[in-house]
């Protein structure tokens, strides 16, 4: 037997793009080795009728969803090397060898902390990335932004987005990179607190983050911190050689195939604009595209 197509990962961008091929006949077989990539996260926030909802809970109903359909399979392998060309995949899942027309990534990103004291133990709890995803619980509160390097080019705009959910907003360098007079006045002027000294550490209990410290001994109070860490491609897309610009996956705007024909790409691993709902979005998008090309070609070719 042949998959029409094979998804590698099973957050909401494989999940929801499993749901669309399988509605639309496809064969499909989801593969999701895990873990998750939001394993600290507790819910999934800004997901319109799913707001506040467990991701455990979020990809149980969405199982039970796909298991209605009877062409869909969703099995915890592990996807090990991708071969062959468009039309005729060699997929090695567990050392067994299955056969695939597409091949479609959704395997999010890997998320590389810095090297910071406490950033680890808060990451994914009180220190996070998204202030739609997590704001709104947390609005009115103390808030710090750790700039971090690779951030530093574009960090204004984030700094006065956050200013719509609180007032107290304190930007934190970390003697990493300098800030010009222009950007300090215009931050003064929106209300917001800059501190550009080097951190020693980020202190709290439980997750909950209480306080950034300075290496000078001096004490911040944070409630919630955001941060955008590097982040990395999992080995199986290193593996494949695919195009990449400034780290992510690079796809056709439309057709969201990669530069390798007949393998697409989905989700947090082609965009910085990461959120749960994002992420659906585009695996339905993705889904479309690889539907429409494929019904094309098996039905140019008598085999539907």
């Amino acid at each position: 037997m042949i998959y029409d197509v094979v998804i590698v990962g099973g957050g909401p961008s494989g999940l929801q793009a499993a749901l669309s091929l399988g509605r639309a006949r496809k064969r499909v077989l989801l593969c999701d080795s895990g873990p998750r990539r939001n394993a600290a996260a507790v819910r999934i926030y800004n997901f319109v009728t799913r707001d506040a909802t467990p991701p455990n809970d979020f990809r149980r109903v969405a199982r039970e969803q796909l298991a209605t359909y009877p062409n869909v399979e969703v099995q915890g392998w592990r996807v090990e090397s991708i071969t062959g060309s468009r039309g005729a995949f060699a997929v090695t899942v567990d050392g067994r060898s299955i056969e695939a027309r597409r091949i479609l990534l959704g395997t999010g990103m890997i998320d590389e902390n810095p090297s910071i004291d406490g950033f680890a133990e808060h990451w994914g709890h009180s220190i996070v990335q998204c202030p739609y995803c997590h704001g709104w619980e947390q609005r009115d509160q103390r808030w710090g932004f750790l700039v971090l390097p690779q951030a530093a080019p574009h960090f204004m705009m984030f700094a006065l987005q956050l200013r719509g959910w609180t007032k107290d907003v304190t930007v934190l360098t970390n003697d990493a990179f300098e800030i010009s007079e222009a950007d300090r006045a215009l931050m003064h002027g929106a209300g917001l607190h800059l501190e550009t000294a080097k951190l020693a550490r980020i202190e709290g209990r439980d997750g909950h983050i209480q306080s950034v410290a300075l290496e000078s001994g001096t004490r911040i109070p944070i409630d919630l911190l955001f941060a955008h860490p590097p982040q990395q491609q999992v080995p199986l897309v290193q593996q494949l050689g695919l195009a990449l610009e400034d780290g992510l996956v690079k796809v056709d705007p439309m057709m969201r195939v990669t530069s390798v024909p007949g393998i697409y790409a989905s989700g947090d691993l082609t965009t910085r604009m990461q959120g749960a709902i994002i992420a659906a979005a585009s695996g339905a998008q993705t889904a479309a595209m690889i539907n429409m090309e494929l019904t094309a070609e098996l039905a140019a070719a008598g085999t539907i």
